[in-house]
């Protein structure tokens, strides 16, 4: 029992440390540290059945510094994509948090609304039914990215 709470807590270190450096050195941060906005994107199923896209600002209290609460996690992976990979047409396999950490990527709506995704960029997918989106990787390098399911 010992060892898998020190594997709990061991990987609760490693991806607070990674999504910490990340937030710290994404372009997105410096824009909130200079105190403009943030945000993150949520990809959900309308009542058409289709992928549409909403801006949650996050919101870092009246004085700047309070944390902004993600929903409950259950595990976490980090995931690599080659440059130049494109995922068609699918849903959210799952309620997950995606953040960029390297790298830059796109996702496309079927409406053709297109979502840069860059170093910093929080998404949280839960288009679960319908078309989904397509998912590509843009650029000569690999998109490194943290999946956060969501806890039912």
């Amino acid at each position: 029992m010992k060892t898998a709470h020190a594997w709990l807590i061991g990987n609760a270190l490693l991806c607070v440390s990674v999504v910490t450096y990340a937030i710290q050195n994404s372009e997105s941060a410096v824009a909130a540290q200079a105190g403009k906005p943030y945000a993150m994107h949520r990809l959900y199923t309308g009542a058409d059945g289709q992928t549409h896209v909403e801006e949650i600002p996050v919101n870092f209290g009246a004085n700047g510094t309070e944390p902004f609460k993600l929903k409950t996690a259950n595990g976490i992976e980090i995931r690599r994509a080659a440059p130049g990979r494109v995922v068609d047409w699918h849903p959210a396999p799952r309620r997950q948090y995606v953040i960029t950490l390297s790298g830059r990527g796109e996702v496309e709506l079927e409406d053709g609304t297109k979502i840069p995704l860059g170093p910093g960029s929080i998404d949280l997918a839960e288009d679960l039914t319908g078309k989904g989106h397509i998912t590509r990787v843009i650029g000569n390098e690999p998109r490194i990215t943290i999946a956060i399911p969501v806890a039912e």
